[in-house]
């Protein structure tokens, strides 16, 4: 399964939204129940999701929904009628405001009853958000917590909210970051990031607001690759392009890994151990930092 670089957020309760998805160029698509959602509509389109959760268009994406939060009264019905009423359909759930492993657990505890009584035939797999002080000072735990994670996903929106950090937007370029001079949200995605590598997690940031600048968009895009992040979240399809160049590698980063790969394979056959190659000095973390790189794009 290739790892998801551009993660577009539908509303549950829009049907032609859904279908305008399910045709774009995203490499996943999550169906939310939750923020996009009014609490008037929570039922509505939870039974707009389990239908569109069967609709053919899917094609080869994965088919991702967002539930409501443990903390709120719809998460369990999101639960329990989206894996009764779909089958095998329904491939992963995004988790929101995770706080502590406990509702990691707690949430594939549920899942396992569910499965049992209509005889799923495969887990239904989790990605858990880490958006509060509390989520990220335990987000070790949280990563460990249960076999069905995939990914750790990083909410800037709620995090400042939690954190009390000021922000003019959803991890959006603002005054704050103008002033600070640094980057606001380094310490929070390098934590996230290490507990998800720790436990074979997929890293994935979270949105960036504004979808009318795609400067800021590429500026946010490379900052999480810089730092290991896998992919980022999308609000709007226009931004789909950006993201997925962004968590791309280029040609030269390819042609760079293939010829890393060839100069060490050359230097074991000639029984060599030390190998060079464009006045560097190989080792086996620069043939695994290769293999990563050609692993993104298929190879």
């Amino acid at each position: 399964m290739r790892i998801p670089r551009s993660i577009l957020s539908v509303p549950g309760s829009n049907p032609a939204m859904i279908a305008k998805g399910m045709a774009s160029s995203a490499d996943e698509i999550f169906l939310d129940l939750e923020d996009s959602v009014t609490p008037e509509r929570k039922a509505e389109a939870r039974a707009t999701v389990a239908a569109a959760l069967q609709d053919e268009a899917w094609g080869s994406k994965r088919r991702v929904v967002r539930i409501n939060a443990l903390d709120t009264p719809w998460s369990y019905r999101d639960l329990i009628e989206l894996v009764e009423q779909t089958g095998d359909a329904l491939d992963a759930i995004i988790l929101p405001k995770v706080h502590e492993a406990s509702d990691v657990i707690a949430t594939a505890r549920l899942l396992d009853q569910v499965e049992l009584a209509v005889g799923r035939r495969r887990p239904v797999r989790l990605g858990a958000q880490i958006e509060s002080a509390k989520g990220l000072a335990h987000c070790e735990s949280i990563a460990a917590a249960s076999t069905r994670l995939e990914s750790l996903i990083f909410g800037p929106g709620d995090f400042a909210s939690s954190a009390g950090i000021p922000a003019e937007g959803i991890g959006v370029l603002d005054r704050w970051d103008i002033g600070y001079g640094g980057h606001r949200w380094h310490y929070p995605l390098s934590r996230i990031l290490i507990a998800a590598r720790a436990n074979g997690l997929w890293a994935i940031d979270g949105p960036y607001a504004d979808f009318r600048d795609p400067a800021g968009l590429e500026r946010s895009a490379f900052m999480s690759r810089s730092l290991g992040y896998d992919g980022k979240w999308c609000i709007h399809p226009g931004q789909i392009a950006g993201v997925n160049l962004a968590f791309t590698p280029t040609a030269s980063e390819i042609e760079r890994a293939r010829a890393v790969l060839n100069a060490t394979e050359r230097a074991a056959a000639a029984g060599r151990g030390a190998v060079e190659l464009d006045g560097q000095m190989l080792d086996a973390a620069s043939v695994a930092m290769a293999r990563s790189v050609l692993e993104r794009v298929g190879e």
